[in-house]
């Protein structure tokens, strides 16, 4: 008997194969879907079924290509938005045989119309569920989002907290299985952890905690939630059925002539920020390798094409993983060697750093300058700097043309960090008057609780 759990880094999306008596199935696979395969021949096991909770809208599901390559059926939850043009649909109380093992379909509205979860049974024991694969409904110490209906807002978190009643009637005893661990944009409280029990979800989750089904309603209406441009292209691609990954994952090696005259889109530098900072190519945007999952979806379409600049290979293989995933593979090329560049008397440009008591003394009075904030709405209303401007990262990808190209920006965040990437894009922009603030957030609360304590 077979139950593993299968990571994708950056997305933090977690995806399962599980099986018994010759048999697997898996449930929500990634696009590039080969690994389940080989794991299941590994184990001497024909994948039977692949099972959907809902339609993601973070990642390409592998679920027609996993489909294409094992003959096996998918299924998937009534009521989607557009007909699942490769699945199957399966309805509450739909039962599957997997060797001694049994999965139950359950119908468990809320973060989509069409999402279910999947409890597991073992038939040896067919009283109490083994597990629950609970999909976008349910997470370790955080619940799905709500916000894909706005017209609907109040009905769909109803429609949420029925499905969790559901989800805890099953008992303690039984294993949570979600879809995506801490780091997703699927859900800001979730746990580092990533193994749970209904029944420590029952006594420690938070959102488990809300008193009542209009407690809850209120809460997650009013919760504060981003939807990246690339969510559109995941959600149409998950009903038609996204193609395969590209057979190579690594992008062609460029020289720097073939890098300034390849013409794409957009020319992508995926180094650490500082060195982003201290040196970078003109009209290149920052983005670091790690980031790529959660900002890339902002800044580049469907269709359009990038080149990357990174550090070394390892790098550039990297970039490639996460961007295929939610299909902006569209790369013409990865180039390495900023540094030789530099050396071989190639132009560079530098983003400044500055600290905070350049910032007090601009805010002071500097004319012409605004320091601009680009952490999210949540982290904004707990804590601003009174004369700071707020426009979130993700939102420079269009509201940069409301931005004045003769005015100096200080960018910041919580540590500087998406104030690189916001620094990055506006000077692809074409943006000149920049600086970061290096700590953000974090070094101007330091710098202001030493004075508080030197005051007592």
């Amino acid at each position: 008997m077979l139950l593993e759990k299968i990571k994708t880094p950056g997305l933090a999306h977690l995806s399962y194969l599980v099986g018994a008596g010759g048999q697997a199935a898996v449930i929500d696979p990634r696009r590039d879907c080969a690994i389940y395969l080989d794991k299941a021949r590994a184990q001497g096991l024909e994948i039977t079924h692949i099972f959907e909770t809902h339609r993601n809208e973070d990642l390409v599901s592998g679920a027609p290509i996993l489909a294409e390559m094992t003959g096996a059926n998918v299924l998937h939850g009534p009521n989607p938005e557009r007909p699942v043009v490769y699945a199957e649909t399966v309805h509450e109380g739909k039962c599957f045989a997997i060797g001694q093992l049994e999965i139950r379909v359950m119908e468990t509205p809320g973060h989509t119309d069409d999402h279910v979860a999947y409890a597991l049974f073992d038939t040896a024991y067919p009283d109490k569920a083994v597990g629950v694969f609970t999909g976008d409904a349910l997470f370790i110490g955080d619940v799905g989002r709500t916000d894909f209906y706005p017209d609907r807002r109040e009905e769909v978190a109803g429609l949420l907290y029925d499905s969790l009643q559901k989800i805890l009637a099953l008992g303690d005893q039984a294993i949570v299985y979600p879809a995506h661990g801490a780091g997703s944009v699927c859900g800001s409280g979730m746990a580092e952890r990533e193994f749970s029990t209904v029944g420590h979800e029952r006594l420690n989750n938070p959102r488990l905690q809300i008193a009542g089904r209009d407690a809850f309603i209120r809460f997650k209406v009013e919760e504060n939630h981003y939807q990246p441009p690339y969510f559109r292209l995941m959600e149409r691609l998950n009903v038609e059925g996204g193609a395969a990954p590209p057979p190579v994952v690594r992008p062609r090696r460029l020289s720097l002539k073939q890098l300034k005259s390849c013409s794409a889109d957009h020319l992508v530098d995926i180094r650490p920020p500082m060195a982003y900072a201290s040196g970078h190519l003109p009209g290149a945007m920052s983005l670091p390798v790690d980031m790529i999952p959660a900002f890339a979806g902002w800044f580049f379409r469907e269709g359009e094409s990038l080149a990357l600049v990174a550090s070394d290979e390892e790098q550039l293989a990297t970039a490639m993983q996460h961007l295929m995933r939610i299909a902006l593979d569209n790369v013409v090329g990865g180039y390495v060697g900023v540094v030789p560049a530099a050396a071989q008397g190639e132009q560079m440009q530098q983003t400044p750093m500055i600290g905070t008591a350049e910032v007090e003394r601009r805010l002071d009075g500097t004319e012409h300058w605004t320091l601009l904030d680009v952490r999210d709405a949540d982290e904004r209303a707990a804590a601003a700097i009174d004369g700071s401007q707020h426009i979130y990262v993700g939102h420079l990808n269009e509201r940069w043309r409301e931005l004045d190209k003769t005015r100096r920006y200080t960018l910041m965040c919580a540590s500087g960090m998406r104030a690189t990437v916001a620094a990055g894009w506006l000077a692809s922009r074409g943006f000149d008057g920049l600086d970061i603030y290096l700590g953000s957030m974090g070094a101007w609360k330091a710098a202001h609780d030493k004075k508080g304590a030197g005051r007592n």
